[in-house]
């Protein structure tokens, strides 16, 4: 089975050599035989790389130790949905992970394109064809996980602890998702570049393509958070690590061509900032991907060092070099139709919102890469923590959710004083209130007052565009208040479904805001002894030790009371994986979950005589930040499903339109 999976990545390899060629001739002739070549080069490379990620998983199932990749990454403990999720716990699995991915997306673009069939469909398959013959070629002659063993393991080294999580075991498919995904818009942004077929047409057949990995790229960190809370055992969901801030830069860069793009689909406007957008949004994916697997930085996401890395860092380079070339020869093609007429209109907020993300973006890549760039030049590393991003990223943040409450209220080209006075008399007022009740109630952080006024004036805002619109809706149809939400919302699904997401946003920016009222302390107690923090008293009852097959179970027993109430027993722990070299510790986290706020409480080691040192955090408003997550989701799927067939906008989706006061020019 291993040779099989081996073949199968080999054959891949030179399927897709094969299809960059059929391709690119395909898209230059526009011969009819050597597009649905192509086509059919990306379906058998799908096939292939399934056969081969099917072999793999079938060696981890039956324990095949020989297999180097499965004795390093499984053991007969581990149970059948951590053998699977062991595929891509390590660097050859994740790369062969990172390659189907983006075989399913070709295959995907395949099918659905075949009625569109053009240059510009074929030049997309050569260069999704080119991105895969670089992966399978990496996986083919440098990081095989079919490779074997001289000799047969009585049983392997087991995954890492600290994978053994449901979060981890879905969190790494989903980055893939958005990671791998941002190389469809890509692929077609350099079609079109090819093709010289420059009008919005590739923007329009790509959205639900950017907007579907934005989505899972933002959720794969949201997992990724979630693990860090509940198993690393430091007491936040998102510590600024190299890795964390690999994954969020693309995302930050792909958000801001969501945005961008509904001004060339509008106005023509904004098409080479546009392709640079997805250019270097796409290279940020493979800079993560490098990131993670050369060894440059340290962290707890990433692999150990690798001789792939250069070929990454190449790989990079090449993109960025042909990409930009292509986009510079074609400077002439991308002219903007219309130009900026006020400073207070839709395309302007829509361009300060993509200044904001891009001033993001280099922020958090020059602190990432600083301790790198240090060393390259004094020879001592220099490292940026959490308060250089915090410093930056907070005022960055807090003008971004201004702009979300802003923008969308906007008309295209001007706005009229009468207009804003109209959308935002109420929203500013409600948004000084909370901003007054926050002092009076004792609030005096300056970014957290401004955070939770913003998150008070934006919420008003989308209130009250959905009230305008469903009672223009109800007007002009005469359907029931709840009726006409409805109808307006899945009727309108790219804008509403927005407004979804927006307030998602609001409630993440709530829960982030929590963090200003932080409060941690050390205890070390001994059995009867309590701690007290704010309004909880902790009081430590004793400890228990068990040991099982691969584990040893040390857990403390801590009774809880809040303002005198009891709350129970909490039940924090430590697991020493015993069979293992490196005698792996693992912390098993207690949280007391409220809206208002967590009690997270970690052992972190026993002295002598009973004593069992913790160390107790209480963080506000955590809950609001898988709440927001959720609510981001919701909007997403609302915004990415298709159209139905009357699909047009009738008169009473023109009425709610101009309700709104969004003035409707030409």
């Amino acid at each position: 089975m291993a040779e099989l999976g081996s073949f199968a990545v080999m054959a891949a390899f030179a399927v897709a050599l094969y299809t960059i060629f059929t391709g690119a001739l395909g898209g230059k002739t526009r011969r009819h035989e050597m597009i649905v070549s192509a086509e059919n080069g990306l379906i058998a490379v799908f096939g292939l790389l399934l056969l081969s990620s099917a072999c793999l998983v079938y060696l981890f199932v039956t324990k095949d130790f020989q297999v180097k990749y499965v004795a390093m990454h499984s053991s007969w403990d581990l149970g059948f949905p951590y053998n699977v999720a062991a595929f891509w716990s390590g660097m050859e699995g994740s790369l062969l992970l990172w390659a189907f991915v983006l075989s399913s997306y070709g295959l995907a673009i395949t099918l659905i394109n075949r009625k569109r069939r053009g240059a510009l469909t074929s030049y997309s398959h050569a260069v999704l064809a080119a991105v895969l013959a670089f992966f399978t070629g990496v996986i083919s002659f440098y990081e095989n996980p079919f490779a074997r063993l001289d000799f047969v393991p009585a049983d392997g080294q087991g995954l890492n602890p600290l994978l053994i999580h449901p979060a981890m075991a879905i969190h790494p498919p989903m980055l893939y998702l958005g990671y791998v995904g941002f190389a469809v818009p890509f692929a077609f942004a350099m079609a079109a570049l090819l093709s010289r077929e420059m009008e919005e047409g590739w923007i329009r057949a790509t959205r639900r393509w950017t907007l579907f990995p934005w989505f899972f790229l933002g959720t794969g960190q949201l997992l990724g958070g979630k693990w860090a809370y509940v198993v690393l055992g430091w007491g936040g969901y998102w510590g600024w690590d190299p890795v964390e801030n690999s994954a969020m830069l693309p995302w930050l860069t792909g958000t801001a061509f969501l945005h961008s793009v509904m001004i060339q689909e509008k106005k023509g406007m904004l098409k080479v900032w546009n392709m640079a957008l997805i250019i270097l949004t796409f290279t940020l994916c493979i800079y993560g991907t490098f990131l993670t697997r050369s060894g440059v930085v340290s962290s707890v996401h990433a692999f150990a060092q690798s001789e792939i890395g250069p070929l990454f860092l190449g790989f990079v380079v090449l993109t960025v070099v042909s990409s930009s070339y292509l986009l510079w020869s074609r400077r002439g093609l991308l002219k903007s139709r219309n130009v900026f007429e006020s400073p207070v209109s839709r395309e302007s907020g829509f361009l300060m919102n993509n200044v904001m993300f891009l001033g993001a973006t280099f922020a958090v890549f020059w602190g990432t890469m600083f301790p790198v760039f240090s060393e390259w030049v004094t020879g001592t590393k220099v490292t940026v923590g959490a308060p250089y991003f915090n410093k930056i990223m907070v005022p960055i943040g807090l003008i971004l959710m201004g702009l979300t409450g802003i923008g969308p209220l906007l008309a295209w080209r001007h706005t009229s004083g009468k207009s804003l006075l109209r959308h935002f008399l109420i929203p500013a007022l409600i948004g000084l209130a909370a901003f007054l009740g926050l002092v009076a109630g004792g609030v005096r952080e300056v970014y957290a007052l401004i955070s939770l006024s913003l998150c008070a004036f934006v919420t008003t805002t989308i209130v009250s565009e959905f009230h305008r619109g469903a009672l223009a809706r109800r007007h002009s149809s005469g359907e029931s208040y709840i009726a006409a939400l409805k109808t307006l919302t899945f009727r309108n699904k790219r804008r509403y479904g927005g407004y979804v997401v927006h307030f998602g946003i609001v409630l993440l920016f709530l829960g982030f805001t929590g963090t200003a009222f932080n409060a941690e302390t050390d205890a070390k107690l001994r059995p009867g002894e309590s701690k007290q923090i704010r309004d909880y008293v902790l009081t430590y009852k004793g400890d228990s030790r068990e040991q099982n097959d691969s584990t040893i179970d040390i857990r403390a027993f801590v009774g809880v009371q809040k303002s005198g109430e009891p709350l129970g027993t909490m039940k924090p722990g430590i697991l020493t994986y015993y069979k293992r070299p490196d005698q792996q510790r693992v912390t098993e986290v207690s949280i007391h979950s409220t809206l208002r706020e967590d009690l997270y409480v970690i052992l972190e080691g026993q002295g002598e005589d009973g004593v069992s040192f913790l160390r107790i955090h209480v963080n506000p408003l955590v809950s609001w930040v898988w709440i927001g997550g959720f609510i981001v989701t919701l909007g997403t799927i609302i915004v990415m499903l298709p159209d139905g067939k009357t699909g047009g906008r009738g008169r009473e989706d023109v009425a709610a339109e101009v309700s709104h006061g969004h003035e409707v020019k030409a």
